[in-house]
């Protein structure tokens, strides 16, 4: 998984409360069998005009389809983002398109911990703060980009604002390290060793010897 210490880049506001899952990408759009292709679909039913079921075209006045937010990979937001269904599809149209952090009011709470999992930063900060953020940027995206610094749990916008913020130390630890989940379990393997060859020698008696696994 891709490590994330410092990132720049353009922000886009969404500035909606519970914005669900189903909003980021509908079920209609989860067509494939791998996390890759899958930013197609993100906000399809905002992005895209329809006729009926069929996708016509862009739709104009959706913010990420603005020249100015071209390229955007950080979203402002309001309220209880990412919440719904435990879809983690959501997460994973989100980092295909290419956005790296979330700044929010909230987070819906298995979209957060998926968010960990999948090397997206979802960061905390109060209405006032988002807002400053949103000004700035609104000036000229391209040019006025923020600053997200998960080493110093800093959001940066110019030398106008600095604001920190706090996240869970395991997802702090996994998204500055790349670790998905497994790979951060792995990180305990000598430990998963001792244990096993322990449990085998007090339960003997409930572990085929290694000839009768297979092994």
């Amino acid at each position: 998984m891709r490590a994330f210490t410092v990132h720049q880049g353009v922000a886009a506001p969404i500035m909606q409360d519970n914005i669900d899952t189903d909003q980021l990408i509908p079920s209609r759009e989860m067509k494939r069998v791998s996390k890759s292709g899958l930013g197609a679909g993100l906000f399809a039913g905002w992005r895209y005009r329809y006729d009926g079921s069929q996708k016509i075209g862009p739709a104009e006045n959706f913010v990420l389809n603005q020249p100015a937010y071209r390229d955007a990979s950080i979203l402002l937001s309001g309220r209880n983002f990412g919440c719904g269904s435990s879809r983690e599809h959501a997460v994973w149209a989100l980092t295909d398109f290419g956005i790296r952090a979330i700044i929010a009011e909230g987070f819906g709470a298995i979209f957060r911990m998926n968010c960990g999992r999948n090397g997206l930063l979802a960061i905390d900060l109060p209405a006032d703060e988002i807002a400053a953020l949103r000004r700035f940027c609104e000036v000229d995206p391209q040019a006025n980009q923020l600053t997200v610094d998960l080493t110093n749990n800093r959001v940066e916008a110019g030398d106008l604002h600095s604001f920190s913020f706090k996240i869970d130390e395991a997802d702090r630890h996994m998204l500055l390290n790349g670790l998905d989940f497994i790979d951060f379990s792995l990180q305990f393997q000598d430990d998963i060793n001792r244990f096993a060859e322990a449990y085998r020698q007090q339960h003997s008696w409930a572990v085929l010897p290694a000839s009768s696994n297979g092994d």
